[in-house]
């Protein structure tokens, strides 16, 4: 991954956020604030503006911009975690260019500070119900031969699979685990939109 992919897929999230935006929102109705697919697009359409002026050194710096953009602009929990897994992904790429197997280290960095900021866990019906299958089905991938589009591939299989996989669960964070029982049957809006993501990363991958 180099400076321009990197660009490349903030920007393409920005405009699939935008094109999702009312899903989002219907999910997050049923066991939040219906407030995400807002914040979301707020957040990333502020990323986008924000990249048309930057002129960054490295891969990292994009996900850095990206994460400081959206820990200013986007409310509730999804500014502070998605802004701290951007920032912390940026922090580990310092070069123009990044490998996959540093992409996979930024990725697990990103996960880590989402673990320690969300306080959550594996099943917890969070984004990171998400975000960690997609970054072991990353690393597997690679690890077996596969090259980075057919590498993050997987990742948005696994981060899509993922999300799915919440709607049987039970919230045990956030705002969602207020409703107790009752937020169980309803897929978690993180998760879904942190799939968006990668699918996003799979899409401009196979496109370059």
């Amino acid at each position: 991954m180099d400076i321009a992919l990197a660009s490349t897929w903030i920007r393409a999230v920005a405009t699939a956020v935008e094109e999702h935006r009312d899903q989002l929102t219907q999910l997050d109705a049923a066991i939040g604030d219906a407030d995400h697919g807002a914040n979301m697009s707020r957040g990333f359409t502020a990323v986008s503006a924000a990249l048309e002026t930057f002129e960054p050194a490295t891969v990292g710096d994009v996900l850095v911009k990206t994460g400081s953009t959206l820990m200013s602009t986007v409310g509730g929990a999804s500014g502070p975690l998605y802004g701290a897994a951007f920032r912390a992904a940026g922090k580990v790429l310092t070069e123009p260019s990044a490998s996959p197997r540093q992409l996979v280290e930024a990725l697990h960095a990103a996960t880590a500070a989402v673990t320690q900021l969300g306080a959550a866990t594996l099943g917890d019906k969070t984004m990171l119900d998400a975000l960690a299958p997609a970054v072991t089905a990353l690393e597997e991938a690679l690890f077996h031969g596969a090259d980075l589009a057919a590498a993050t591939a997987a990742a948005a299989k696994a981060a899509e699979d993922g999300a799915h996989a919440t709607t049987p669960l039970q919230a045990r964070k956030g705002r969602a685990s207020y409703l107790g029982p009752r937020s169980i049957g309803h897929q978690d809006p993180g998760a879904t939109s942190t799939a968006l993501i990668f699918t996003t990363l799979a899409a401009v991958v196979a496109a370059r």
